[in-house]
């Protein structure tokens, strides 16, 4: 009965965990564009282990390269991507803390500043997207508005799902 008890704990810890993750769309409400002003954008965001970074743009006009270090983010040195993605609402989740460079895949954006540098924290605490100012569109305050019911709903349920668990170990 006790390693029940663990289990459920365990399975609803994983599922507060990824509830909790944020999303983050790169360039707010203009996307990635190349008007778009990525490095003060980056700089009101928080990103931790588990977030996910959503770059939306027309496809066919830019893609997005992962590239492997500062270097070739300073130099625009697109030869050797990590990863390259080129859907138009690519996905990307942010698996380890540490810095991750992203720049358009298009000759020429990334010398122009289509480009990205973020900084991912350790630890699991609940990220920063997007806030409601100005900048933001009415679907992105509603899509982050819609991930906190989502991450506060998973919470209460792990708290019922605790409490039932507890109520029956100790019957």
């Amino acid at each position: 009965m006790e390693h029940r008890v663990w289990l459920v704990l365990v399975f609803v810890a994983l599922i507060t965990k990824e509830a909790m993750a944020a999303q983050h769309v790169v360039g707010g409400s203009q996307g990635w564009e190349e008007s778009t002003d990525f490095s003060s954008w980056a700089s009101g965001q928080k990103f931790k282990v588990g977030d996910q970074l959503v770059f939306k743009y027309a496809s066919g006009l830019h893609s997005v390269v992962e590239l492997g270090g500062e270097s070739a983010y300073k130099s625009c040195d697109l030869g050797t991507p990590l990863n390259s993605m080129n859907t138009g609402n690519d996905v990307v989740k942010l698996s380890k803390p540490g810095t991750h460079y992203f720049a358009c895949g298009t000759l020429g954006h990334c010398g122009q500043g289509m480009k990205v540098k973020i900084t991912v924290e350790s630890g699991t605490a609940p990220s920063t997207p997007e806030s409601s100012s100005s900048s933001s569109s009415p679907a992105a305050s509603s899509a982050s508005a819609m991930h906190n019911s989502c991450a506060a709903f998973a919470l209460l349920a792990a708290l019922v799902a605790t409490s039932l668990m507890i109520n029956i170990y100790v019957m």
